[in-house]
């Protein structure tokens, strides 16, 4: 039983100390992809090609002053950066990034753990985090956070529905909630949910876009009206733990579409290589690495390419246009189930 616990404890301690990481470098990649597309040069300073500068901005924050405003109510304004954090990093927690590792003589699972409501997890943290950022919003006292914080709300309010909608299709072809099952039904190329589920696809990857608050669905914090929006009164690394949890955000929706509709970490044909199995494990490790990276870097290539959009369009996309199409999605399956084409 103390070999299963450190064996959970060393997992978490490694897949928090990649996720930290990756974030940081994630800010790295983001400055570099926009200075590319805006002909300018990006972070070149600090270390060789500027890869020391997430470092120098993490000690930056920590030792900026810490400034709570006089009229903001302290006990929401202090715990609103903790709930949009934690939930966005406990995500992690369920996401399978492989199969199995044989290591040391010993056959480690790729996750941290693997329930039978896996999805059903992920959706329940991921739509917490709104409470931070409406929290931050109420409690800095101030009309442009405020404002951030209830566009927040409604934004998330809008595009959760048609998300969860646009997953129905995917369980019910897999017949699994338990994320891994679903991996394990795309056994190759064209079994892959992509080529079965496109609706699903592309209604999942907007509705992303929209749960990120990223580009063009900034509008929480659009600097253009509000400031900063809902975090314009916090600093420090409070202030820092906000953008941490978009890119935590980032990083778990471009997962979970790999997972739902991308065959997640396999390779079509690679286990009928013949390799050593320690080699097809590091390889689909790999893989489903570069099918995260695709994703994240299209979050930053569309941030970068497309303006906002105007918060009544907004609102009627998420409502008028992806809620009945994943609707619709929906009943599709229940077609192609029936009639046996999936």
């Amino acid at each position: 039983m103390s070999g299963v616990w450190i064996e959970a404890g060393v997992k978490v301690a490694v897949l928090m100390g990649l996720l930290l990481t990756g974030a940081a470098y994630l800010t790295w990649v983001e400055r570099k992809v926009s200075g590319f597309i805006q002909a300018r040069i990006g972070p070149n300073r600090v270390g060789p090609l500027g890869l020391l500068q997430p470092l120098a901005d993490g000690l930056k924050g920590f030792f900026k002053e810490d400034i709570t405003p006089k009229y903001a109510y302290r006990p929401l304004f202090l715990l609103a950066p903790a709930l949009a954090f934690v939930p966005s990093l406990a995500v992690f927690a369920v996401i399978p990034f492989g199969d199995r590792l044989p290591i040391l003589g010993r056959v480690i699972s790729l996750r941290v753990a693997d329930p039978n409501i896996g999805i059903l997890f992920v959706f329940a943290l991921a739509s917490m985090q709104v409470y931070g950022v409406a929290f931050a919003g109420w409690s800095s006292n101030n009309k442009y956070a405020l404002m951030g914080g209830l566009r927040a709300s409604a934004q998330m309010i809008s595009y959760e529905l048609a998300m969860g909608f646009s997953v129905v299709g995917v369980l019910m072809i897999t017949g699994s909630l338990r994320l891994s099952e679903i991996v394990f039904h795309q056994q190759g190329l064209f079994h892959w949910n992509l080529f079965i589920q496109p609706i699903g696809f592309v209604i999942f990857l907007v509705a992303g876009f929209a749960e990120a608050n990223r580009l063009p669905f900034d509008l929480p914090e659009a600097e253009t009206e509000l400031v900063a929006g809902y975090h314009t009164e916090y600093s420090s690394m409070k202030f820092a733990m906000f953008p941490l949890s978009e890119y935590f955000h980032m990083m778990a929706i471009s997962a979970l579409t790999v997972i739902l509709f991308f065959g997640g970490w396999q390779v079509p044909g690679l286990r009928a290589a013949g390799l050593a199995p320690l080699a097809v494990s590091i390889l689909e490790l790999a893989a489903m690495g570069l099918k995260m990276g695709f994703f994240l870097f299209l979050f930053i290539w569309v941030r970068w390419t497309l303006p906002r959009f105007r918060y009544d369009h907004l609102m009627t996309m998420g409502w008028k246009i992806l809620l009945p199409l994943s609707l619709v999605n929906v009943f599709w399956s229940g077609i192609g189930i029936l009639m046996g084409w999936f």
